[in-house]
């Protein structure tokens, strides 16, 4: 591997962890007072198994936007796939701050159904690049359409 992806592929890790944080300032403003009084669906996971989750997605996510963007951004496709990926990392944040921090389990709804067909749009893009780099989007898509059911069991039951 030539030491201009890896460089990309840092760089890109190091901007997924950067809003994965971000998300989680909200997060932790109010997972342990608003959302342990919400009644919750019996799939819901324990609290302890999201960092770690998350972690290795933004991880994942990073390495693959990277192989992406090694290819060169001077390629429409590259560019498309980037800028879908671009896209679904701000929606990912936005629904932390959203549901965590504006409590708002609807809105939470709304974005996350918005975030899961961009990741699937930007799995589409990945694909066209590098298929190696879109297989690596794979466990964030299901976890994401986890995400979605959880909240939308989450509002449902509130």
């Amino acid at each position: 591997m030539k030491s201009s992806t890896v460089i990309k592929i840092f760089i890109a890790i190091i901007i997924c962890l950067g809003i994965g944080f971000l998300g989680s300032i909200a997060t932790q403003t109010s997972v342990d007072t608003w959302f342990s009084t919400l009644n919750k669906p019996s799939f819901n996971p324990p609290s302890w198994l999201f960092a770690p989750v998350w972690t290795t997605l933004y991880i994942l996510m990073g390495v693959a936007a990277g192989i992406v963007w090694s290819k060169g951004f001077y390629h429409v496709w590259v560019k498309t796939a980037l800028y879908h990926f671009g896209i679904q990392l701000i929606l990912n944040a936005s629904w932390s701050i959203v549901f965590f921090g504006y409590q708002s389990p609807l809105i939470g709804l709304l974005i996350i159904v918005a975030l899961l067909i961009l990741v699937l749009l930007t799995f589409k893009w990945f694909k066209i690049v590098n298929k190696t780099a879109a297989y690596l989007l794979i466990p964030y898509i299901l976890w994401i359409a986890f995400a979605t059911a959880l909240n939308f069991e989450i509002w449902r039951l509130n």
